[in-house]
Formats: structure tokens, sequence, C-alpha cells
């Protein structure tokens, strides 16, 4: 089935300036993933690299780490958005999600999450150290009031202060 232009153009912006994984790009639109990089490959041969524009769209930002941390906040309001679009009743007039296009969507959404996260890891480290050091409170809460419930207010009164002080070392 041939798409017309205003598709393909669709799908390039919202990969290129949205910062949409390909596939939720293709799946926003409407369009099969083979397609979508089917246009990706025939317009990297034309000499417009969408990966590069990306790039370039990004790094428009500033320093590697505000440009890390727009990225993480821009995919995570990019997530919330389809988790609202996916949860949402569509308009009058609009098709329902399929129950396998909705897996597909979801699948998508958490693989991009896991690579955004792990991706933003290496770049910004105190987000890992801080993510590292919130579940360790967590487990070590769980541990106190399983195994010594009786020091489990003593607990809490001294995890709120330890909390803020974890955030102003790592956050």
């Amino acid at each position: 089935m041939a798409h017309p232009q205003e598709k393909r153009d669709a799908v390039r912006r919202a990969f290129v300036f949205d910062q949409m994984a390909l596939e939720l790009a293709a799946l926003t639109h409407d369009v099969p993933l083979a397609t979508a990089r089917r246009w990706k490959r025939e317009a990297e041969a034309a000499g417009d690299d969408w990966d590069k524009c990306r790039a370039a769209q990004t790094l428009s930002g500033g320093s590697m780490e505000a440009l890390a941390r727009q990225m993480l906040a821009g995919f995570l309001l990019q997530y919330q958005a389809a988790m609202d679009a996916l949860n949402t009743e569509p308009a009058e007039g609009v098709a329902l999600l399929t129950p396998m296009k909705r897996v597909e969507m979801l699948a998508s959404l958490a693989d991009s999450y896991n690579k955004t996260v792990a991706a933003s890891r290496r770049v910004l480290p105190e987000t890992s150290q801080l993510a590292t050091a919130m579940e360790v409170v967590q487990g070590l809460a769980v541990f106190v009031r399983t195994h010594y419930p009786q020091h489990a207010a003593a607990f809490v009164e001294i995890l709120e202060p330890f909390g803020a002080d974890l955030a102003k070392r790592y956050g």
C-alpha cells in the first residue's frame, strides 16, 4: 500500500524532532515498521540521514549533561503521552487500536524506556548512583520491617533526614 508523502514526513518528524523511537513513530502514524525502516534507508541513500538530523537537533541544546537530562525528560514526556493515548478512549470517528497493536506499542515503549534509562546511566552516572542508593534504602526498610519491627519507628525517624542527604549527595 502506497502511503502519502505527508505520512512519511510525519514519521520523520516524530523520529527526528519528537525523539520517538522509529518503532513508536511508525506505530503512532499507523505505518508498518518495515516501511518506516525502508523510508529511513531510502532517505539516507538520497542524502537525508535521519539519525544525523536527530543528533543535530539533540545537540543544539548545550552541555552533554544538560542534553542527557533534556533527552530523558523529553522521553518521559513522550512515554507518558503514549501511555495516556493508550488508556484514552478514541474520539468519534477514530479507529480503535486492536489488542495486538496495543501490545506492540507497549512492547515498543518498554524497550525504548529500558534503552533510554540505560543510556542515561552511562551519561549521567549520578542518576544511576541515586537510583542504586534509593533501591538499597528501600531494601533496608523492608528488611527492618520484616526482621526487626521493634526498630521500625527509629528507622523511619532516621530515614527522612538520610533521604535528604542522599538527594544532596547524588541528586
